[in-house]
């Protein structure tokens, strides 16, 4: 569980990305699940972008990248969704280990 200056260093850092992954007109699906997936090999940050054709509610995507595991959705900004996890990978932490030195 994040604390509130976890999320706050988080949400600076993703101030300057730009969406990488966008729900459109197919909705949530295995394929959307599938890109998340494979962004989140190489990133601990990713935005999620709902467009306007979308047939789902930020609260269904949401509920939908909640199931992957230890997925944190950070922000909520009108219909883009900031999500961080944890890389796995160590050459892939730079961002976990600046947040877990935050206490």
């Amino acid at each position: 569980m994040l604390t509130s200056k976890q999320k706050r260093y988080i949400k600076s850092q993703a101030n300057r990305l730009r969406p990488l992954v966008h729900v459109g007109k197919n909705g949530v699906n295995e394929a959307f699940l599938t890109d998340l997936r494979r962004a989140f090999a190489t990133r601990e940050l990713i935005k999620v972008n709902l467009l306007q054709n979308a047939p789902v509610t930020t609260e269904a995507v949401v509920t939908a990248v909640s199931e992957i595991s230890d997925v944190t959705v950070v922000q909520v900004l009108g219909r883009v969704l900031t999500i961080y996890r944890p890389s796995h990978k160590e050459k892939y932490q730079q961002l976990s280990t600046e947040v877990n030195a935050i206490k």
